[in-house]
Formats: C-alpha cells, sequence, structure tokens
C-alpha cells in the first residue's frame, strides 16, 4: 500500500492508450490537458482502516480498478467465502462423502460509493462503470432505470485520502448527497437528501450476501441484488440484478470465452444459458490488469430461486479451464420490500 502522506498523483499518461502507466501509489486517469503536463496532486493518502468502518465522505482510490471515488454510506453484508471451510465443516463433509460445503456467512463491510467521472472512461476496459439499476414504480413493465457512477466496495479495496479540494468528485449526485463542512473529518458530510434517498430506495441498493470461491487461481465474487416484482400476463415476473467480480490472483494472462448458467426457479424450472464471454467481451485478465467486473440482470416467475455455474477460461497455450461460479440465492422478500419509488430528492 502507499505510505500515509504520500501524495495522490493524477495526470496524463506517457504514450496515451488505456494501460496504466503509473506505479500503484499513483492514480493513472488522465484530465483532458495537453499530452507531456506534469502529474499534479489531487490528494495525500492516509492509513488504510485495519479495523472500523470508513465514514460518509470519505475519498479514495480503489486498490483494483484505480478509480477516485467517495464513500456514501457502508452496508454490513454477509460474506459467504467458499475458499474458506470450518474445521467442522470439513468432517461432515467426510462423513457425508460429498464434496459439498457448507459455508457460513461471515459479516464483511461494503461501502456504497461514487465514482468520479473523470475516471469512467478510462476503467471501461476493466470494469462496465457501475450502476445501480432498479424498476420504476409506474405503469411500464419493462421500464429499467439506471443510475450510472455508483459502485459496492468492499472495506479492502479502499485507499482513503484526504483533499483540499471542495468539490474533489466530479458526479452529478456528489452536490447534490454532500457538502463541504471544515470542522468535520472527513470533510464532507451527508445532505438530508442523501439521507431520504438512502432511507427511500433501501430496497433496491441494499447489499445483503456476497459469494466467493477461487478455482485455479481465479476469484469469482458474486452480490445479488433484488429489484422488484412486476406482473406481467396475469402473472408475477421477479427481477434480480447481480454484480460479477473476476480476479486473476496469478501471473498467468487468461482470457474468458464462455459463460454456462445454471438458474433454478422455486416455480420448479431449470433452465441452462451459454455463449460466448459477457456483456458482449471477452476480457483478458493479466498482472496489469487482474480484474474485471460486469453487472447482469436475470427474473423468474418465482419469488425465489438460485444461480450457480462456470466459466470457461482460455490459457496461452490454447488450453481451457472451468472456473466455478459459486451457488447464490434469488430472494425477494417480498414480505419485508416494497417496489422501488424511483428517484426523488
Amino acid at each position: 500500500w502507499p505510505a500515509p502522506g504520500a501524495r495522490v498523483l493524477c495526470g496524463p499518461r506517457p504514450g496515451a492508450g488505456s494501460a496504466p502507466a503509473c506505479p500503484p501509489n499513483y492514480l493513472s486517469a488522465p484530465r483532458n490537458r495537453p499530452e507531456g503536463k506534469v502529474l499534479e496532486t489531487v490528494g495525500v493518502f492516509e492509513a488504510p482502516k485495519q479495523h472500523g468502518k470508513y465514514e460518509t465522505g470519505q475519498l479514495f482510490l480503489h486498490s483494483v480498478f484505480g478509480y477516485r471515488g467517495i464513500v456514501l454510506f457502508p452496508w454490513q453484508a454477509r460474506l459467504y467465502d467458499r475458499d474458506v471451510t470450518s474445521p467442522v465443516t470439513e468432517k461432515n463433509e467426510n462423513a457425508a462423502g460429498h464434496g459439498s460445503k457448507e459455508v457460513k456467512g461471515k459479516t464483511h463491510t461494503y461501502y456504497q460509493v461514487l465514482i468520479d467521472a473523470r475516471d469512467c472512461p478510462h476503467i471501461s476496459q476493466r470494469s462496465q462503470t457501475e450502476a445501480v439499476t432498479f424498476l420504476a414504480n409506474h405503469d411500464d413493465s419493462r421500464a429499467l432505470y439506471a443510475i450510472p457512477g455508483l459502485d459496492y466496495v468492499s472495506h479492502e479495496d479502499i485507499l482513503p485520502y484526504s483533499s483540499t479540494d471542495q468539490v474533489p468528485i466530479q458526479h452529478e449526485l456528489f452536490e447534490r448527497f454532500l457538502m463541504y463542512d471544515q470542522t468535520k473529518v472527513p470533510p464532507f458530510v451527508a445532505r438530508d437528501t442523501l439521507c431520504a434517498w438512502q432511507e427511500k430506495n433501501h430496497p433496491w441498493l441494499e447489499l445483503s450476501d456476497v459469494h466467493r470461491e477461487t478455482t485455479e487461481n481465479i476469484r469469482v465474487t458474486v452480490i445479488p441484488f433484488y429489484m422488484g416484482m412486476r406482473e406481467a400476463q396475469n402473472s408475477h415476473v421477479y427481477w434480480w440484478r447481480y454484480c460479477i467480480r473476476l480476479e486473476n490472483l496469478d501471473s498467468e494472462v487468461v482470457q474468458l470465452r464462455e459463460r454456462h448458467w445454471r438458474i433454478f426457479s422455486l416455480s420448479g424450472t431449470l433452465e441452462t444459458v451459454r455463449g460466448r464471454g459477457v456483456v458482449g467481451r471477452e476480457p483478458v485478465l493479466s498482472k496489469e490488469q487482474p480484474a474485471f467486473q460486469y453487472s447482469s440482470h436475470v427474473s423468474l416467475q418465482a419469488s425465489s430461486g438460485h444461480m450457480w455455474g462456470t466459466f470457461r477460461f482460455e490459457r496461452p497455450d490454447g488450453s481451457h479451464f472451468d472456473v466455478r461460479i459459486p451457488p447464490f440465492s434469488l430472494e425477494s422478500n417480498k414480505d419485508e420490500k416494497t417496489p422501488p419509488s424511483g428517484l426523488h430528492w
């Protein structure tokens, strides 16, 4: 990690292009300035928190994707990590004679954050610029809305920094949600509009479960979100979005070639989906760009279900291997949640 007090620098990359050319303690997000201009300081690194959580208004660099961001609020999630099994679970597995893992959720802090719009074009090869999608509460059942530049970030992804700039993040919601108060630490505090927005739209913002599994040094993390229910042709259709992050923990270059999903619905149907790549791409995971993140959507004609599957990767020598997608449940919690009401300030 960068040392506390090190400067956060931002400027044009040598040779341009999309590949980062700055060391890890620099932010490689060029501004629209003439080629060759020196890097400029945008802030000062702070020591990452080993314990506790970051507060609303904390500025940070994303340790994997390199974008500038600011924390809106934390979520307490249950992390189901299939790479970690307890001795009791292992005994049960051996006794049962099968390889399924009973994974217990462990509480972990994630954050709802705003991404600096200036950095979005430069992370597009490594991540879909994240957006929160939701179903508006009106008659058009097909309408899917999105708020761009919102992401969910794990505690260990955050490299905190401070800045004297009163508007350090460029995002259309920044000044609606936050205001500068030099007497506070961090000096950006939540406006009433942020608190009202979180409370009103809690159902489709809430992050509750995170699933993670590693196969041959490729780690897959899945975060599902319930979006709401719509009536269509005298039946109910339930919608979820899911965010997937692929990370190469090895130095060997690999490329994602295919996806293979199994989708089970409580109504008793089992659907198989195969296809090339993900979201129209076949991302390469290398030492320089080890991670890729994207979001997608799924609908069921039942209030709950499960998804699991595999990603097929290709090595430089042409050989292939399958990476497991950890099983995750699609829950509607329909008794607790009402359809989202859209954005209101």
